[in-house]
C-alpha cells in the first residue's frame, strides 16, 4: 500500500493548498479527501496485469453498450484493465447541444485534479468540462456534466458506488502521481463502418468525425493528440495521451 499512500499524500496535498475546498468552473465543491476505503483487492488486480496505481489512465465510454472501459498505461502504450457497466446516461444516441436537453455528451474530454470531486453527493464524481472547445464553437451549453456514482443521471453518465469507487481511485492516483490530465473518449458505439451505416443518418457526419480518433487509438494503444480546427476536430498519433484539446489548424488553415 505503500505507493497508494503517497498518491493520497499527493493529491490530499494539492486540495490541502488550496484551504481544504476547492472549486471548479463548472460548481464541484468539495472538502478534502475523506476516509479511503481498502483498496488491497484493486492493487492485487493492477499487479497480476503489471500495472500499478499512479500509472496514466485512459476512459473509453460507449452508449450503445452502457460501457466504460478503464485502460492504463504499460510501457508506451495503454492495457485495457477493466470495463464498468454504465448504470444510466440520458437521452439518446447523439452529442448534448444545450443545457437542459436531457442529452449526455459525445466527444472528446479530459479532466484535470482540479476537476475531481472527492466528495461528491454521489459518492464520487468528476467533471468532463464540458463544453469542450468544439462544443463552444458549435454553440453548445451545458454543465455539471460528470462521470459520477449513484446510478441515477441528469446528462451525467451515473456509475454503481462500487465501480465509481474504484475508477476515482485509479484516476486520482494518476493525477497525483503527475499525470495533468486524462482523456476521457465519449462514443455513440463502437465506430465501425458497419455501425455508421446501422444507426440514424441525423448524427452520421458528427459521428464520422470521431472515428478518426477511435481509430488511432485502436491503432496505436495511445490516446490521440485532438484539436479543434473550423468547428471539426483535427485527430494525430498522440505520444503521452495526456495532451490538453486545443483549437490549432494545420499551417495556412484560419481557427474559426
Amino acid at each position: 500500500m505503500q505507493y497508494w499512500g503517497i498518491a493520497v499524500l499527493c493529491l490530499a496535498a494539492g486540495l490541502t493548498a488550496a484551504g481544504l475546498l476547492y472549486l471548479d468552473r463548472n460548481g464541484f465543491s468539495g472538502r478534502a479527501i475523506s476516509a479511503e476505503p481498502d483498496l488491497t483487492g484493486l492493487e492485487r488486480q493492477l499487479e497480476a496485469r503489471g500495472l500499478a496505481l499512479g500509472a496514466p489512465v485512459f476512459l473509453r465510454l460507449f452508449k450503445s453498450e452502457s460501457k466504460l472501459e478503464l485502460w492504463l498505461r504499460k510501457g508506451r502504450r495503454y492495457i485495457r484493465f477493466a470495463s464498468y457497466r454504465i448504470c444510466r446516461w440520458s437521452g439518446e444516441l447523439g452529442p448534448k447541444l444545450r443545457e437542459g436537453d436531457g442529452q449526455s455528451p459525445e466527444g472528446f474530454y479530459t479532466v484535470a485534479l482540479r476537476q475531481l470531486n472527492p466528495n461528491s453527493r454521489w459518492r464520487r464524481s468528476f467533471n468532463l468540462d464540458f463544453p469542450n472547445p468544439l462544443d463552444r464553437a458549435r454553440g453548445r451549453t451545458g454543465s455539471f456534466l460528470a462521470i459520477r456514482g449513484g446510478c441515477g443521471s441528469r446528462g451525467s453518465y451515473a456509475m454503481s458506488d462500487r465501480s465509481m469507487e474504484e475508477i476515482w481511485h485509479v484516476a486520482a492516483a494518476a493525477l497525483a502521481n503527475g499525470q495533468p490530465r486524462f482523456h476521457v473518449h465519449i462514443f455513440p458505439f463502437r465506430m465501425t463502418e458497419r455501425n455508421l451505416r446501422r444507426y440514424p443518418r441525423r448524427w452520421r457526419k458528427f459521428w464520422s468525425s470521431l472515428k478518426p480518433g477511435y481509430d488511432l487509438f485502436e491503432r496505436t494503444q495511445v490516446p490521440p493528440t485532438v484539436s479543434v480546427c473550423r468547428r471539426s476536430y483535427v485527430l494525430q498519433p498522440g505520444a503521452e495521451g495526456d495532451a490538453p484539446i486545443r483549437v490549432r489548424c494545420p499551417r495556412g488553415v484560419p481557427t474559426s
